[in-house]
């Protein structure tokens, strides 16, 4: 029985996500792994709560490709901002739109939900969630202005990201640098060694 789910277990883990940053964090790891986005409908039947919304989206994610392939391991994500005054800032969907999520986390402090499903090979869920703190300079128009032009705003929860270029525009973070990212590095380790992971 050991050596048979030791054989399954080394297949290629599968991430329900087509994100370029979490493939990149992924390759990072030097696991094997392939790429099966889900097709779930991030509007449905989710909490308001951002915190409970990552989590409940990353379990369907994880659901939903994990159904398509029984037997694998599969990686669910979703990743979510929270402005300081508690306004869930989704992907934007427009240019004006990102700029007034910008001006809505200038000089304050967002709170990034980043929450992990994995549905291991016998169909067991192993879950969790990574809260960082991201502190932002104060933007001035021109700071704004620049960012936009840059297009890497463009389907991302918050209209930001913390690598490359995007860390110009942070002052400060608490927390888990990956899981801003979109991929909490520490708790996915923690979850394939809960779900049996050799």
């Amino acid at each position: 029985m050991t050596q048979s789910y030791t054989l399954r277990a080394m297949e290629p883990l599968v991430l329900a996500s087509r994100s370029p940053q979490r493939k990149a964090l992924m390759e990072g790891l030097n696991l094997p792994f392939e790429i099966v986005p889900s097709s779930v409908n991030e509007e449905a039947h989710v909490s308001e709560d951002p915190a409970k919304r990552a989590q409940q989206l990353a379990r369907m994610k994880a659901q939903d490709v994990a159904a398509k392939m029984p037997g694998r391991v599969v990686i669910g994500c979703d990743t979510l901002v929270e402005s300081s005054t508690g306004v869930l800032l989704e992907k934007p969907k427009d240019a004006a739109d990102a700029a007034e999520m910008l001006r809505e986390q200038s000089g304050s402090t967002s709170r990034i939900h980043s929450a992990l499903c994995i549905v291991d090979a016998k169909g067991n869920l192993h879950e969790g969630l990574s809260t960082s703190k991201v502190w932002f300079k104060e933007l001035t128009e021109e700071d704004i202005a620049w960012w936009i032009s840059t297009n890497q705003w463009q389907d991302r929860s918050g209209s930001f990201q913390i690598d490359g270029q995007g860390q110009l525009m942070i002052e400060h973070l608490e927390g888990d640098w990956s899981g801003v990212v979109g991929l909490p590095v520490f708790l996915l380790g923690e979850l394939l060694t809960e779900a049996g992971m050799p």
